[in-house]
């Protein structure tokens, strides 16, 4: 059984998160022939305050107009 655990800043909206884990998933069923029942994908998401990206924080640079 797959476990997929992505860990990205926060900020996306659900149906993105939604779209996310769909493909994942997907990917892992087509990749391993694991049933799509068996495998497991979820969102782990890191406050835009507390993740660095080259020296700033993610709210920092979306503050900026970097975005993620």
């Amino acid at each position: 059984m797959p476990l997929i655990q992505i860990t990205m800043g926060s900020g996306r909206s659900d149906e993105q998160k939604r779209e996310l884990l769909a493909a994942v998933t997907r990917a892992a069923q087509e990749s391993t022939g694991t049933p799509l029942s068996a495998v497991r994908a979820w969102i782990v998401e890191v406050p835009a305050a507390e993740l660095m990206i080259a020296g700033e924080t993610l709210a920092e640079r979306q503050a900026a107009g970097q975005g993620h």
